[in-house]
Protein backbone atom coordinates (compact mmCIF):
# COMPACT_ATOMS: atom_id res chain seq x y z
CA UNK A 1 0.00 0.00 0.00
CA UNK A 2 2.72 2.50 1.07
CA UNK A 3 4.07 1.45 -2.66
CA UNK A 4 1.62 2.55 -4.21
CA UNK A 5 0.54 5.57 -1.95
CA UNK A 6 4.24 6.64 -3.60
CA UNK A 7 3.79 5.61 -6.90
CA UNK A 8 0.71 7.57 -7.15
CA UNK A 9 2.10 10.83 -5.02
CA UNK A 10 4.90 11.08 -7.57
CA UNK A 11 2.71 10.76 -10.76
CA UNK A 12 0.61 13.61 -9.29
CA UNK A 13 3.92 15.83 -8.75
CA UNK A 14 5.19 14.90 -12.54
CA UNK A 15 1.76 15.57 -14.04
CA UNK A 16 1.07 18.85 -12.03
CA UNK A 17 4.81 19.82 -12.87
CA UNK A 18 4.30 18.97 -16.76
CA UNK A 19 0.61 20.95 -16.13
CA UNK A 20 2.94 24.18 -15.22
CA UNK A 21 5.96 24.18 -17.43
CA UNK A 22 5.54 27.57 -19.13
CA UNK A 23 3.68 27.12 -22.65
CA UNK A 24 5.99 28.20 -25.69
CA UNK A 25 7.64 30.74 -25.61
CA UNK A 26 7.63 31.66 -21.96
CA UNK A 27 9.82 34.03 -20.61
CA UNK A 28 12.97 32.62 -22.92
CA UNK A 29 13.84 34.74 -25.77
CA UNK A 30 14.38 33.32 -29.03
CA UNK A 31 17.22 34.29 -30.72
CA UNK A 32 17.18 35.06 -34.69
CA UNK A 33 21.04 33.92 -35.50
CA UNK A 34 22.10 36.02 -38.51
CA UNK A 35 25.44 34.44 -40.39
CA UNK A 36 26.39 37.47 -41.00
CA UNK A 37 27.39 40.74 -39.55
CA UNK A 38 25.45 43.37 -38.07
CA UNK A 39 24.03 45.98 -40.68
CA UNK A 40 24.20 44.35 -43.72
CA UNK A 41 20.84 42.83 -45.88
CA UNK A 42 20.21 39.54 -43.73
CA UNK A 43 20.57 41.65 -40.11
CA UNK A 44 17.92 43.81 -41.55
CA UNK A 45 15.21 41.71 -42.76
CA UNK A 46 15.98 39.57 -39.21
CA UNK A 47 15.36 42.49 -37.43
CA UNK A 48 12.33 43.83 -39.12
CA UNK A 49 11.12 40.10 -38.92
CA UNK A 50 12.03 40.10 -35.19
CA UNK A 51 9.38 43.16 -34.11
CA UNK A 52 6.91 42.05 -36.78
CA UNK A 53 7.07 38.53 -35.08
CA UNK A 54 6.84 39.97 -31.68
CA UNK A 55 3.62 41.87 -32.27
CA UNK A 56 2.17 38.63 -34.42
CA UNK A 57 3.01 36.87 -31.01
CA UNK A 58 1.55 39.61 -29.07
CA UNK A 59 3.69 41.07 -27.78
CA UNK A 60 4.87 38.11 -25.09
CA UNK A 61 7.40 36.64 -26.92
CA UNK A 62 11.34 38.38 -26.67
CA UNK A 63 13.06 38.08 -29.95
CA UNK A 64 16.72 39.12 -29.85
CA UNK A 65 18.86 39.17 -33.10
CA UNK A 66 22.27 37.50 -32.87
CA UNK A 67 25.27 37.78 -35.08
CA UNK A 68 27.59 34.83 -35.72
CA UNK A 69 29.58 35.74 -38.60
CA UNK A 70 32.07 33.86 -40.76
CA UNK A 71 32.81 31.62 -43.55
CA UNK A 72 30.51 32.11 -45.65
CA UNK A 73 27.00 32.32 -43.17
CA UNK A 74 28.34 28.25 -42.27
CA UNK A 75 29.78 29.15 -38.57
CA UNK A 76 25.74 30.78 -37.98
CA UNK A 77 23.85 28.04 -39.42
CA UNK A 78 25.92 25.04 -38.26
CA UNK A 79 25.29 26.89 -34.23
CA UNK A 80 21.68 26.84 -35.38
CA UNK A 81 21.83 23.21 -36.56
CA UNK A 82 23.49 21.59 -32.40
CA UNK A 83 21.21 24.27 -30.82
CA UNK A 84 18.63 22.58 -28.40
CA UNK A 85 15.45 21.96 -30.31
CA UNK A 86 12.82 24.12 -28.49
CA UNK A 87 12.07 26.74 -31.07
CA UNK A 88 14.42 29.52 -28.77
CA UNK A 89 17.21 29.53 -30.94
CA UNK A 90 16.04 30.06 -34.86
CA UNK A 91 18.15 30.76 -37.73
CA UNK A 92 17.35 33.94 -40.59
CA UNK A 93 19.70 32.72 -43.85
CA UNK A 94 19.34 33.72 -47.46
CA UNK A 95 20.81 31.89 -51.28
CA UNK A 96 23.87 30.97 -49.26
CA UNK A 97 21.89 28.45 -47.41
CA UNK A 98 21.47 26.32 -50.45
CA UNK A 99 24.80 27.91 -52.35
CA UNK A 100 26.91 26.13 -49.08
CA UNK A 101 26.34 22.57 -50.28
CA UNK A 102 28.19 23.22 -53.20
CA UNK A 103 31.02 25.78 -52.03
CA UNK A 104 31.63 23.91 -49.31
CA UNK A 105 32.52 20.21 -49.69
CA UNK A 106 32.66 19.47 -46.21
CA UNK A 107 30.41 21.36 -43.73
CA UNK A 108 29.07 20.84 -40.69
CA UNK A 109 25.83 20.20 -40.66
CA UNK A 110 23.43 18.54 -43.46
CA UNK A 111 21.09 20.74 -45.92
CA UNK A 112 17.86 20.12 -45.55
CA UNK A 113 18.52 17.20 -42.82
CA UNK A 114 19.64 18.82 -39.90
CA UNK A 115 16.92 21.91 -40.13
CA UNK A 116 12.95 22.35 -39.83
CA UNK A 117 11.91 24.73 -42.48
CA UNK A 118 9.35 27.50 -41.03
CA UNK A 119 8.64 29.28 -44.26
CA UNK A 120 10.44 31.88 -46.82
CA UNK A 121 10.22 35.37 -46.11
CA UNK A 122 11.04 37.61 -49.20
CA UNK A 123 13.36 37.69 -51.92
CA UNK A 124 14.87 40.21 -54.44
CA UNK A 125 15.58 40.07 -58.13
CA UNK A 126 18.44 40.46 -60.06
CA UNK A 127 19.86 42.00 -63.10
CA UNK A 128 22.09 41.68 -66.08
CA UNK A 129 24.04 44.76 -66.28
CA UNK A 130 27.42 46.65 -68.07
CA UNK A 131 29.62 49.04 -67.98
CA UNK A 132 28.57 52.49 -69.66
CA UNK A 133 31.13 51.93 -72.40
CA UNK A 134 29.01 48.43 -73.98
CA UNK A 135 28.30 49.50 -77.61
CA UNK A 136 25.19 47.28 -76.80
CA UNK A 137 21.65 48.99 -75.69
CA UNK A 138 20.00 45.71 -75.63
CA UNK A 139 20.11 41.78 -74.28
CA UNK A 140 20.48 40.41 -77.31
CA UNK A 141 23.30 42.42 -78.59
CA UNK A 142 24.68 42.60 -75.24
CA UNK A 143 25.09 38.65 -75.92
CA UNK A 144 25.76 38.66 -79.31
CA UNK A 145 28.31 41.17 -77.93
CA UNK A 146 29.90 38.66 -75.55
CA UNK A 147 29.95 36.08 -78.17
CA UNK A 148 32.09 38.16 -80.77
CA UNK A 149 34.10 38.75 -78.10
CA UNK A 150 34.70 35.74 -76.50
CA UNK A 151 38.33 35.87 -74.04
CA UNK A 152 38.32 39.17 -74.40
CA UNK A 153 35.70 40.29 -71.52
CA UNK A 154 35.24 39.87 -67.80
CA UNK A 155 32.92 39.50 -65.32
CA UNK A 156 33.26 41.11 -61.27
CA UNK A 157 31.61 39.77 -58.00
CA UNK A 158 31.56 40.71 -54.78
CA UNK A 159 33.30 37.48 -53.50
CA UNK A 160 33.14 33.62 -53.57
CA UNK A 161 29.79 32.53 -52.91
CA UNK A 162 28.02 36.34 -53.07
CA UNK A 163 24.80 37.12 -54.44
CA UNK A 164 26.78 38.68 -57.76
CA UNK A 165 28.91 35.54 -58.23
CA UNK A 166 26.04 33.18 -57.98
CA UNK A 167 24.08 34.62 -60.71
CA UNK A 168 27.26 35.27 -62.88
CA UNK A 169 28.23 31.27 -62.71
CA UNK A 170 24.03 30.47 -63.71
CA UNK A 171 23.97 33.46 -66.10
CA UNK A 172 27.37 31.91 -68.10
CA UNK A 173 26.26 28.13 -68.00
CA UNK A 174 23.21 29.35 -69.06
CA UNK A 175 24.42 31.13 -72.08
CA UNK A 176 27.42 28.69 -72.55
CA UNK A 177 29.99 31.37 -71.92
CA UNK A 178 31.99 29.99 -69.10
CA UNK A 179 35.19 30.55 -70.56
CA UNK A 180 33.55 33.46 -72.61
CA UNK A 181 34.80 35.73 -69.95
CA UNK A 182 37.58 36.13 -67.21
CA UNK A 183 35.90 36.28 -63.88
CA UNK A 184 37.35 39.05 -61.01
CA UNK A 185 36.16 38.90 -57.42
CA UNK A 186 36.10 41.62 -55.30
CA UNK A 187 36.10 42.44 -51.63
CA UNK A 188 32.60 43.09 -51.10
CA UNK A 189 29.92 44.72 -53.86
CA UNK A 190 30.45 48.62 -52.97
CA UNK A 191 34.52 47.70 -55.07
CA UNK A 192 32.62 45.17 -57.69
CA UNK A 193 30.18 48.25 -58.50
CA UNK A 194 32.46 51.07 -58.47
CA UNK A 195 35.19 49.03 -61.08
CA UNK A 196 31.95 48.69 -62.99
CA UNK A 197 30.63 51.93 -63.07
CA UNK A 198 34.34 53.11 -64.02
CA UNK A 199 34.52 50.84 -66.97
CA UNK A 200 37.69 48.45 -65.38
CA UNK A 201 35.02 45.77 -65.82
CA UNK A 202 32.62 44.79 -68.56
CA UNK A 203 29.55 43.16 -66.59
CA UNK A 204 27.72 42.11 -63.16
CA UNK A 205 24.76 40.35 -62.30
CA UNK A 206 23.64 41.74 -58.83
CA UNK A 207 20.33 41.80 -56.89
CA UNK A 208 18.21 45.41 -57.18
CA UNK A 209 19.12 46.25 -53.65
CA UNK A 210 22.75 47.49 -55.38
CA UNK A 211 21.84 47.99 -58.93
CA UNK A 212 18.84 49.96 -58.76
CA UNK A 213 20.57 53.71 -57.99
CA UNK A 214 23.49 52.96 -60.51
CA UNK A 215 20.76 52.46 -63.09
CA UNK A 216 18.46 55.13 -62.58
CA UNK A 217 21.63 57.68 -62.40
CA UNK A 218 22.81 55.92 -65.86
CA UNK A 219 26.11 54.75 -64.34
CA UNK A 220 25.74 51.33 -65.21
CA UNK A 221 23.78 49.86 -68.61
CA UNK A 222 20.85 47.40 -67.46
CA UNK A 223 19.81 44.61 -70.06
CA UNK A 224 17.53 41.91 -68.34
CA UNK A 225 16.20 40.72 -64.97
CA UNK A 226 16.27 37.22 -63.94
CA UNK A 227 13.35 36.72 -62.43
CA UNK A 228 10.58 34.31 -64.06
CA UNK A 229 8.28 37.01 -64.82
CA UNK A 230 8.67 40.65 -65.83
CA UNK A 231 9.37 43.47 -63.24
CA UNK A 232 5.72 44.90 -63.98
CA UNK A 233 5.19 46.54 -60.98
CA UNK A 234 8.78 48.36 -60.45
CA UNK A 235 8.87 51.45 -62.24
CA UNK A 236 12.53 51.44 -63.59
CA UNK A 237 12.42 47.90 -64.28
CA UNK A 238 9.73 46.69 -65.68
CA UNK A 239 10.74 47.16 -69.40
CA UNK A 240 13.38 45.10 -69.43
CA UNK A 241 12.82 41.43 -70.39
CA UNK A 242 13.42 38.53 -68.29
CA UNK A 243 16.02 35.83 -69.37
CA UNK A 244 13.45 33.25 -70.03
CA UNK A 245 11.97 35.92 -72.36
CA UNK A 246 15.64 35.96 -74.36
CA UNK A 247 15.73 32.02 -74.95
CA UNK A 248 17.33 30.86 -71.42
CA UNK A 249 14.00 28.60 -70.37
CA UNK A 250 13.57 27.95 -66.83
CA UNK A 251 16.14 30.74 -65.74
CA UNK A 252 14.86 31.91 -62.54
CA UNK A 253 17.10 33.44 -59.72
CA UNK A 254 16.07 35.75 -56.94
CA UNK A 255 17.97 36.19 -53.70
CA UNK A 256 15.52 34.88 -51.06
CA UNK A 257 15.81 34.24 -47.39
CA UNK A 258 14.00 31.86 -45.24
CA UNK A 259 13.55 31.02 -41.27
CA UNK A 260 14.82 27.25 -39.90
CA UNK A 261 14.94 25.37 -36.77
CA UNK A 262 16.99 22.62 -35.22
CA UNK A 263 15.46 19.01 -36.64
CA UNK A 264 13.51 17.84 -33.93
CA UNK A 265 11.83 20.96 -32.85
CA UNK A 266 8.26 19.97 -31.32
CA UNK A 267 5.47 20.25 -33.92
CA UNK A 268 3.57 22.56 -31.84
CA UNK A 269 5.99 24.91 -31.55
CA UNK A 270 6.40 24.67 -35.19
CA UNK A 271 3.30 25.44 -35.96
CA UNK A 272 3.14 28.59 -33.87
CA UNK A 273 6.08 29.61 -35.02
CA UNK A 274 4.90 29.16 -38.74
CA UNK A 275 1.68 31.34 -38.31
CA UNK A 276 3.69 34.08 -36.31
CA UNK A 277 5.63 34.10 -39.33
CA UNK A 278 2.81 34.14 -41.64
CA UNK A 279 1.23 36.93 -39.41
CA UNK A 280 4.65 39.43 -39.78
CA UNK A 281 4.87 38.78 -43.15
CA UNK A 282 1.37 40.60 -44.17
CA UNK A 283 2.13 43.22 -41.39
CA UNK A 284 1.65 46.61 -43.29
CA UNK A 285 5.09 47.99 -41.86
CA UNK A 286 7.14 44.99 -42.60
CA UNK A 287 6.05 44.87 -45.97
CA UNK A 288 6.77 48.82 -46.11
CA UNK A 289 10.89 48.50 -44.79
CA UNK A 290 11.44 45.15 -47.21
CA UNK A 291 9.91 47.39 -50.05
CA UNK A 292 12.53 50.00 -49.13
CA UNK A 293 15.31 47.04 -49.20
CA UNK A 294 13.89 46.06 -52.60
CA UNK A 295 12.66 43.27 -51.55
CA UNK A 296 9.33 41.35 -52.07
CA UNK A 297 7.53 39.55 -49.40
CA UNK A 298 6.76 35.80 -50.50
CA UNK A 299 2.74 35.44 -50.53
CA UNK A 300 2.30 32.05 -52.02
CA UNK A 301 2.65 28.78 -50.66
CA UNK A 302 6.54 28.93 -49.85
CA UNK A 303 5.11 30.64 -46.20
CA UNK A 304 4.23 25.96 -45.47
CA UNK A 305 7.15 24.93 -44.31
CA UNK A 306 6.53 21.50 -47.01
CA UNK A 307 6.99 23.93 -50.02
CA UNK A 308 9.76 26.45 -48.24
CA UNK A 309 11.49 22.78 -48.08
CA UNK A 310 11.26 22.09 -51.15
CA UNK A 311 12.09 24.94 -52.49
CA UNK A 312 15.85 24.99 -50.84
CA UNK A 313 16.25 21.47 -52.39
CA UNK A 314 15.15 22.96 -55.61
CA UNK A 315 17.62 25.70 -55.33
CA UNK A 316 20.37 23.30 -54.31
CA UNK A 317 19.79 21.08 -57.35
CA UNK A 318 19.93 23.66 -59.42
CA UNK A 319 23.24 25.29 -58.10
CA UNK A 320 25.26 22.99 -57.04
CA UNK A 321 26.02 21.44 -60.02
CA UNK A 322 26.81 25.00 -61.55
CA UNK A 323 29.19 25.44 -58.66
CA UNK A 324 31.13 22.38 -58.83
CA UNK A 325 31.43 22.79 -62.83
CA UNK A 326 33.54 25.88 -61.90
CA UNK A 327 35.88 24.11 -59.67
CA UNK A 328 36.33 26.94 -57.15
CA UNK A 329 35.24 26.62 -53.65
CA UNK A 330 35.12 28.36 -50.30
CA UNK A 331 37.23 25.35 -48.44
Amino acid sequence: MKRLLVLAAAATAMFAAHAQAPAFPGSKPISLVVPFAAGGPTDRVARDLAEAMRKAMGGSANFVVENVNGAGGTIGAAKVARAAPDGHTLLVHHIGMAAATGLYRKLPYKVPEDFEFLGMINEVPMTIIGKPQLPANNYRDFENYIRANSGKLNIAHAGLGSASHLCGLMWQAAINAKDAMTTIPFGGTAPAMNALVGGQVDMMCDQTTNTTGQIEAGRVKAFAVTTAKPLSSNKLLKDYPTLQEMGLKGFDLTVWHGIYAPKGTPPAVLTQLNTALKAALKDADFIKKQEGLGAVVITDNRVDPAAHRAFVVGQIAKLKPVIEAAGKFAD
